[in-house]
C-alpha cells in the first residue's frame, strides 16, 4: 500500500450520516493527499514503527507518516478518519431546526 501511495497523488473520502426524527443528512468530505516520492527504507522503517498496522490506508498523518505528506488539499480531519467541521455544521442545522 505505502509503495503505491509513494509519489503519487490520492483521495480520502469520508461518508457522514446524521439523523432526527425530521430529516437524516447524507454527506462526503473528500481531501487530496500528495505523498513524496517513498525509498524502500523509509517504507521499511516505517512499518517496523507498527504505526500503519491499525489505520485505513497505511498511514496515519498525524503521527509518523506526515514527513511523508506533502500537501493536502481539503480537510485535514477527515484524513484522521472524521470530518469535524463538516459533521458539526449539519449537527448544529439539524439541533436548531
Amino acid at each position: 500500500m505505502l509503495r503505491r501511495l509513494s509519489g503519487r497523488v490520492h483521495q480520502v473520502h469520508t461518508g457522514i450520516c446524521l439523523a432526527s426524527a425530521e430529516e437524516t443528512v447524507l454527506d462526503v468530505a473528500t481531501t487530496q493527499v500528495t505523498f513524496a516520492p517513498l525509498t524502500t527504507v523509509e517504507i521499511d522503517q516505517y512499518i517496523a514503527s507498527g504505526e500503519p498496522f491499525d489505520k485505513a490506508g497505511a498511514y496515519g498523518i498525524q503521527g509518523l507518516a506526515s514527513k511523508f505528506v506533502e500537501r493536502i488539499d481539503g480537510c485535514y480531519f477527515n484524513v484522521m478518519g472524521l470530518p469535524v467541521n463538516l459533521f458539526y455544521l449539519h449537527w448544529r442545522r439539524l439541533i436548531e431546526a
